[in-house]
């Protein structure tokens, strides 16, 4: 059952970030960060297919993890082929955008951010600087979004000379709404922990069970007499 439904949320994710990517930032040239982000830079100025470059350039990537850490390898490795697949696929969808760019830098890093989440819920990712900061949160106890996001953000600085400050500064807004719906979707399926009383209200609510408990005890020496 647990491959299956990470199948599913492979495949969702997938199609999440090739919506995102395609229908929302490409047409209004904005930036994401991470392989995604390079795979973008590698489709504005050279005209390659930006699955195809993060599948190349994620190599390095998975090349370290493999050595270090077996179980994320071979967890993220198919999140990576498919999101890659299902970008350059999707790629006719860059003719349907009608969306301003500000309302596109939300809505897609929004749909970019639901896939990776989804597919982080589930142990996999889309390769690349995503997993580099999964392999380093699994190391260091760090939020694997705000991991995402400091990579992304750099990623996106960096490139102010290419596309321009106007275009850089909504791409910061595209970042911003990846990290922060990568770091809701991302606890999917994760159990909750137990609610507790805390504060003032916990020291009444141990009390009164105290009490309840003393009077339970002692009903029945009253009942005797």
């Amino acid at each position: 059952m647990y491959w299956l439904q990470k199948s599913v949320a492979i495949i969702t994710g997938s199609v999440l970030v090739a919506i995102g990517v395609n229908l929302f930032l490409v047409p209004h040239r904005l930036m994401d960060g991470g392989m995604i982000g390079i795979g973008l830079l590698a489709t504005y100025y050279m005209q390659w297919p930006p699955g195809m470059v993060m599948l190349f350039v994620s190599i390095p990537v998975y090349a370290l993890v493999f050595f270090y850490d077996r179980r994320l390898f071979f967890h993220s490795f198919h999140g990576m082929l498919i999101s890659s697949f299902f970008i350059d696929v999707l790629s006719d969808l860059r003719g349907f955008n009608s969306f301003s760019t500000s309302v596109s830098s939300v809505t897609g890093g929004v749909l970019i951010g639901m896939g990776v989440g989804l597919m982080l819920a589930f142990e996999t990712n889309t390769g690349g600087t995503d997993l580099l900061a999964q392999f380093l949160a699994r190391r260091f106890r760090i939020s694997v979004a705000l991991l995402i996001f400091a990579i992304d953000g750099l990623i996106v600085i960096c490139s102010l000379h290419t596309i321009g400050l106007e275009r850089t500064v909504f791409s910061l807004v595209t970042i911003s709404a990846v990290a922060v719906t990568t770091h809701m979707f991302s606890g999917l399926g994760r159990p909750k922990p137990p609610y507790t009383i805390i504060g003032p209200l916990a020291s009444l609510y141990k009390r009164n069970r105290e009490i309840g408990s003393q009077g339970r005890g002692s009903g029945h020496f009253g009942e005797n007499k």
